[in-house]
């Protein structure tokens, strides 16, 4: 996320949102993984990595669709 520790916590707490939030508010990573291409992105690409044990990307979802995406993965990991 694009949002400060602040806004991360409150998006947590409002949705029970039991996993640690990632603070990228400088975009540097948004900007490597392709979510964004410029640090004044406003706001990042919907997409999703399945990384593996070794830390190597297994899978890329280059647009992803809320609503169908959980069972995408789930399909994805078997």
């Amino acid at each position: 996320s694009f949002d400060d520790v602040q806004q991360n916590a409150a998006f947590a707490k409002k949705f029970d949102f039991p996993y640690p939030l990632l603070c990228d508010t400088d975009r540097m990573i948004g900007m490597a993984y392709g979510a964004c291409d410029t640090p004044s992105a406003g706001t990042a690409k919907r997409i999703s990595y399945v990384i593996g044990p070794d830390g190597r990307i297994q899978h890329a979802f280059p647009k992803v669709d809320a609503k169908k995406h959980p069972q995408e993965v789930l399909d994805l990991l078997g």
